[in-house]
């Protein structure tokens, strides 16, 4: 009988509000997180062509190395979701506070090496001049907010792992606020320019990591759990995150690879990738919060040898996630014709993007079952196979852009590169249902 058949999956009274109180908190911190380059952006554009562009490559850098360090929050969760549903509190804080401290120390790391390699890293990206310059006063400020930026990551997931979503919501809305005005105040009244912009930010991560600090700290004392890191959980928190940065990184080079052969079809070409793929990222949005839920979630009931209630989330988010792909793409198909106007006036770059929409659209039902279950997988700190068939998914995917990019193939590059992303979602939908539906990721237990 399959792990998630109806039979093996009992209705549970209450499953659909646990996911709503964590999935929609979580949606509003996800969206907050951008948020916070869209302000930085909207106050240096006025400052300059230089200013913004040697802003926008700084964040760029900034970025992509946060993001590589996404695993603080999503090996955090489900390491304290766990402990938190075998009713271990102590403990529970104790893999959270090592996960803060691992957290810092990369930071640390990661800030040093970027402050020296600053001219180094936007040399290798291409800028020179003015912009170049900005570039790199950027990213030298930017480098002393990062050991907070990573400890917020993983606070993050402390809260959510204690299955509280809320918490991280008003924190990091009432940073974006901060920021803005930071950043405002710094560029134009301190007269800062691109550097007070950074500067702002620093300041607003930094207090953000101190609200987490202060709300944490005292629930360690109270449970007389020690504030020094232990070896053996941060060695733990290491191992686990090492493989989903394993993961993540697969993930960058699939997309980087993608938009390498969009790039070589020419400048309209790139131009409608980058429209398709905002719409990707920001409908990713919506499905990354139910698969925070579900790493909060199957942790928690893993932790407490709940096996039917992480079958029922299991089945419940599969189909919540496909579902929400159906409803999604149905919208974006009936809108590939309306947006890509108010995103340019270029008539062959509507075409394009136009066409590439109608291509997402359809993908969308897949999207959602990955995103679902990849949340769903992390929870179970299953982080080994998703990092392996990270690579194996890729595997997959080269062979269709290699055909994209030499074979001349009837219709237009960019469909043809949106289909080959296509199958590399596929290959991801197939490797994480077919872990989902064999069940030996149900670890139970603490």
């Amino acid at each position: 009988m399959p792990l998630l058949s109806r039979s093996s999956s009992p209705t549970f009274p209450g499953l659909t509000r646990q996911i709503l109180v964590l999935a929609i908190p979580a949606l509003g911190a996800l969206i907050a997180e951008p948020l916070f380059l869209l302000a930085d952006t909207a106050i240096v554009g006025h400052l300059g062509v230089d200013e913004l562009a040697g802003a926008g490559l700084g964040t760029a850098v900034l970025q992509t190395a946060v993001g590589l360090m996404i695993f603080l929050a999503y090996s955090t969760t489900p390491a304290v979701a766990r402990q938190f549903g075998a009713g271990n509190l102590p403990r529970a804080l104790a893999a959270g506070r090592d996960g803060v401290w691992l957290g810092l120390f990369l930071g640390v790391v990661l800030a040093v090496a970027g402050f020296v390699s600053a001219p180094y890293l936007v040399q290798a990206l291409g800028a020179d001049g003015h912009t170049a310059d900005f570039a790199v006063d950027y990213l030298r400020v930017s480098m002393a907010g990062l050991p907070a930026m990573l400890a917020v990551l993983a606070a993050t997931g402390v809260l959510r792992g204690l299955q509280d979503g809320r918490t991280p919501l008003l924190v990091a809305g009432g940073g974006f606020v901060l920021n803005a005005v930071l950043n405002f105040v710094l560029v134009y009244g301190a007269d800062l320019s691109v550097a007070g912009a950074a500067l702002g930010t620093v300041i607003a991560q930094w207090l953000m990591a101190i609200v987490y600090l202060a709300l944490l700290v005292p629930r360690m004392r109270a449970h007389q759990v020690g504030l020094a890191p232990t070896k053996a959980g941060l060695l733990h928190s290491a191992h686990s995150g090492g493989w989903l940065m394993l993961r993540t990184v697969s993930l960058r080079v699939a997309i980087m690879a993608t938009v390498w052969v969009v790039t070589a079809a020419g400048p309209e070409t790139l131009a409608a990738h980058q429209l398709v793929n905002t719409f990707y990222n920001t409908l990713a949005f919506a499905l990354d919060a139910l698969a925070v839920a579900a790493q909060s979630l199957i942790g928690k009931e893993l932790g407490a040898g709940a096996v039917d209630r992480v079958k029922a989330l299991t089945s419940t988010m599969m189909r919540w996630g496909t579902g929400f792909g159906v409803i999604t793409g149905v919208v974006l198909a009936g809108l590939a014709w309306v947006l890509p106007p108010l995103f340019t006036s270029d008539p062959s770059v509507r075409e394009l993007a136009t066409w590439g929409l109608l291509v997402l659209a359809i993908q969308q039902p897949v999207c959602g079952l990955v995103f679902v279950l990849d949340g769903v997988l992390i929870g179970a700190e299953d982080a080994r196979y998703l990092a392996l068939t990270g690579l194996l998914n890729l595997v997959v995917y080269a062979p269709l852009l290699v055909i994209v990019a030499l074979v001349p193939l009837p219709g237009q590059p960019l469909v043809w590169t949106w289909v080959a992303f296509g199958g590399y979602l596929l290959a991801r939908a197939v490797t994480l249902s077919w872990r989902a539906v064999r069940g030996g990721w149900m670890r139970v237990g603490a």
